[in-house]
């Protein structure tokens, strides 16, 4: 089994300071495209893989790095956008939108800059268990975090709850822009996942909001970051994990969220 990503690199050459907002430069992004190219976000109700019923967005934001900096003119930036549609056209239309966007101006003081440079990186991810034990890993969740357990925010990352959304995500864009369904046993993996235990766990909250510029509501974009530690018989979840590396997990991955790393880790 194959997850497919495009990771794309867009880079810019700022013309006026543009400053970005402190834990929120991937959704200055996020809203610019939201508003100069809104077929992006249009609500799509239909019936999908494992209940869903909007369609996840085909890419992800990665731009944290940019939190809270100020760039002058005539230096660069740059971010990257996780892209999970195959098709180059898909690719070629985003760098024109952000292109678009970037040169009419961005962030808090709507700072000009042009696009320079821009890289394409394929790459198709293994979903299939390791051909060695693994016993022990640890997560890092990088950008806020919100996990799903059943109709409520989960409090801490339990393993069960972190690798069902991971699972439920990755088969989801697989089936709407990958290579289709995946064939897997979800009952029995989500049954395995929860008997991994989570060994360490040193997350914090952090609170965050954002202000919609179309409706002027504001909205929490906040969650959890930190690191933690499981231990269990981990081969065949480990595939997934790395995926999820590009996907992100939990809420809001557009912009950013859920961003994590994972690492194996020799056991105590």
């Amino acid at each position: 089994m194959i997850f497919f990503v495009n990771r794309l690199r867009l880079s810019f050459r700022v013309l006026d300071p543009v400053q970005f907002p402190a834990g929120k430069a991937a959704n200055s992004l996020r809203g610019a495209l939201g508003t100069t190219a809104p077929e992006w976000f249009a609500i799509r109700v239909e019936s999908g893989p494992s209940g869903l019923r909007n369609r996840p967005r085909p890419f992800v934001l990665r731009a944290a790095h940019l939190d809270g900096h100020t760039i002058a003119p005539g230096e660069s930036f740059y971010f990257e956008v996780n892209l999970f549609d195959r098709r180059d056209a898909v690719a070629a239309t985003l760098t024109d939108a952000f292109a678009t966007i970037v040169r009419q101006g961005i962030g808090l003081g709507r700072g000009r800059a042009e696009l320079a440079a821009s890289a394409s990186y394929p790459l198709e991810v293994e979903l299939a268990s390791k051909p060695f034990p693994i016993t022990n890993i640890s997560v890092r969740f990088v950008t806020p975090t919100e996990l799903k357990d059943k109709n409520t925010l989960a409090s801490q990352p339990d393993f069960g709850i972190l690798f069902t959304r991971v699972r439920d995500r990755i088969s989801a864009l697989s089936v709407l822009y990958g290579a289709g369904p995946l064939d897997l046993d979800f009952k029995g993996l989500g049954e395995r996942a929860a008997q991994v235990r989570m060994t360490r766990c040193d997350t914090r909250e952090i609170e965050l909001h954002r202000r919609s510029s179309r409706t002027g509501q504001v909205h929490p974009i906040g969650g959890f970051v930190g690191e933690a530690e499981y231990e269990g018989d981990l081969a065949e979840f480990v595939p997934f994990l790395e995926a999820a590396q590009f996907t992100g997990v939990g809420r809001q991955t557009v912009w950013g969220k859920g961003q994590i790393e994972v690492c194996t880790v020799p056991p105590a």
